[in-house]
């Protein structure tokens, strides 16, 4: 099969032939047919993750595709299966990483789920099905940036009705952060990034207020737009020290929480005003929007099939795997907000 391969940091995938072995217990091989890209590839890629010591590796957490073999005692899919490929650990055993040959016959690992390559031997605990009527492209969605972005919302703040909440970084994550607000009765929604077409996107998504942090100070704004309290909610999904340290500074006291899902360059700290935490405002991280996807996504699958979740607004520009150099490139360049790798879109 064709495969991108990261065989050294900072330099671009190569886009190879390579083998899978026989499969082990728990494991399932699945042909995919699109695969997101999301920021922690980029980062992994570009080495801002720290020491790598899997090298040479396959890469992506996101994607769909069809069952095409079982390995031993494998009982939550069966071959034919539409499933979605994500990194969250849900039902099922938990398999340990595939190790593939490449034609020079050295090792190629992999975690539980990789996504850039045509075919992928993955744990059983990563795989949910997906429903008939979910097409494959949308379904790459609910194997991280659902789960995830929405996931902050849904499962870890649960905002009351005429609450306030902000959104920092309009990415994959914070826009589906975004979308899941509507599920709610918030009284103010505060849409911030550096990009004014993502801005008016958010507007269309229910953003009641957008702020473009280029142009005017986000924390200020914030207060003016809540009388000086400070949201009672913020979701921070830049990436970005800085802006993590804004999210927790922009919710109230006596209660505002932040929550953070980015990923910050290795070896970079944040800084807070202890005072502030002794005043009742919380921050914390989430792993995954604290999403269990076999009992998650089933809830996705429905409000996206009932309109609530207009996922494919997200996926503006489609690559094939030999592109996925340049997929990479133009989401470090804040030119595509989710790539989508079109691997073998006539599948299903």
């Amino acid at each position: 099969m064709k495969a991108a391969v990261l065989y050294e940091l900072a330099k671009p995938l190569k886009v190879e032939e390579i083998q899978w072995s026989t499969l082990l217990r728990g494991q399932v091989l699945v042909e995919l047919a699109y695969s997101g890209v999301c920021h922690s590839q980029l980062m992994e890629v570009r080495g801002k993750r720290g020491e790598d010591k899997f090298l040479p590796h396959l890469l992506g957490h996101e994607a769909t595709g069809i069952v095409k073999e079982i390995g031993p005692d494998v009982t939550k899919v069966k071959v034919g299966d539409k499933v979605v490929l994500g990194w969250i650990k849900g039902d099922g055993i938990n398999a340990e990483g595939a190790k593939y040959l490449n034609d020079d016959k050295i090792i190629v690992n992999s975690g539980g789920v990789t996504t850039f390559n045509e075919y992928s031997v993955v744990s059983e605990n990563r795989l949910v099905k997906l429903p008939d009527d979910v097409p494959l492209d949308i379904g790459v969605l609910f194997g991280c940036a659902i789960p995830t972005g929405s996931g902050i919302v849904t499962n870890e703040i649960q905002p009351e009705e005429n609450s306030t909440i902000a959104i920092f970084g309009l990415g994959g994550i914070g826009l589906s952060a975004l979308m899941a607000t509507k599920l709610y009765k918030c009284s103010k929604i505060i849409a911030i990034d550096i990009e004014d077409n993502k801005l008016e996107l958010a507007k269309e998504f229910g953003a009641t207020d957008t702020i473009n942090s280029l142009k005017e100070d986000s924390l200020k704004k914030i207060l003016d737009l809540t009388d000086g309290k400070g949201v009672d909610y913020a979701v921070e999904a830049s990436g970005i020290t800085m802006v993590i340290e804004t999210a927790f500074k922009s919710v109230k006291n006596n209660g505002g929480l932040s929550v953070f899902a980015s990923h910050p360059k290795a070896g970079e700290l944040i800084k807070i005003d202890p005072f502030d935490l002794i005043c009742g405002k919380n921050i914390k991280g989430s792993w995954g929007g604290g999403c269990y996807p076999d009992r998650d996504l089933p809830k996705f699958f429905d409000l996206y099939l009932e309109g609530k979740l207009p996922l494919d607004r997200l996926l503006e520009k489609r690559y094939t795997l030999d592109e996925i150099n340049f997929a990479l490139d133009d989401l470090e360049n804040r030119k595509v907000t989710r790539p989508l790798i079109e691997i073998n879109k006539n599948i299903g």
